[in-house]
């Protein structure tokens, strides 16, 4: 089940959420470099680093799950959000040129045709970036954090299945190195502790950030898909009006 929109929209928002973000950029900067011209998707709720990652990027968008929920973004301009299912984008061969995944693998019904799909729409020699919930760590193990929710990964899980879905992992890092504070009066003691678990205990650090690519080797036969899914209207808090930005993307 994936984490609701609002909640991970009201976390980000709060303190504890803006430390968060922050550590996990700062993480993102070191070891995820831009690159000119890109065509960049965020998928799940990654809208917290999509625009740090897409400073020289020629277009960006933000694919939402539907069982999680889709806001507006960016803010004072046209939508460039849409609500998808993982296993069925809405777009064309080879479109993209890096994926943005956060807050999305935990919750995927279907990981390894999840990333057969990111697959798909990424240009060849495209990136895929994961930022994912750590099995051994804190993080993963309170659930006042939306990293406590869904099914956490340790490194080498991921990378298994990156490497059945035909992708090739360039590198591992980390992020959450300090533990989920709670008490205001503990936030301040955030840069001294994720200092120190770089250092000292990484293996035990709240979020995995793996860069892989698309390699094409073979071809791959496709299968066809028996049936898709459909959209039901139903009245809930934030929607978005669905805009046609991701179909100009080929």
């Amino acid at each position: 089940m994936h984490c609701d929109i609002v909640a991970l929209r009201t976390y980000y928002a709060s303190t504890a959420g803006r430390l968060a973000e922050r550590a996990i950029g700062e993480a993102l900067a070191a070891r995820v470099k831009p690159y000119p011209n890109e065509r960049i998707l965020g998928f799940g709720y990654a809208l917290p680093w999509l625009e740090q990652l897409g400073r020289s990027a020629e277009r960006m968008i933000a694919f939402m799950p539907a069982g999680q929920g889709a806001q507006q973004w960016p803010k004072g301009g046209p939508s460039a959000t849409a609500l998808v299912f993982e296993e069925d984008l809405p777009l064309p061969d080879s479109a993209v040129d890096t994926i943005l995944m956060a807050h999305a693998l935990e919750h995927a019904q279907s990981p390894r045709d999840t990333l057969a799909e990111f697959w798909r729409v990424l240009a060849p020699n495209g990136r895929l970036v994961i930022i994912v919930p750590n099995r051994r760590g804190l993080w993963a193990r309170f659930d006042h954090t939306p990293f406590g929710t869904g099914r956490p990964y340790t490194a080498g899980q991921v990378c298994a299945l990156l490497r059945e879905a035909n992708f090739s992992v360039d590198q591992v890092g980390e992020a959450l190195h300090y533990p989920p504070f709670r008490r205001r009066a503990l936030f301040r003691l955030q840069p001294a502790f994720e200092a120190a678990g770089r250092r000292f205990w990484p293996i035990f650090a709240g979020v995995h950030i793996i860069e892989a690519r698309k390699h094409v080797f073979q071809g791959l036969p496709v299968a066809a898909k028996k049936s898709r899914r459909v959209f039901a209207p139903v009245l809930a808090p934030q929607a978005v009006r669905m805009r046609g930005r991701a179909e100009g993307m080929s």
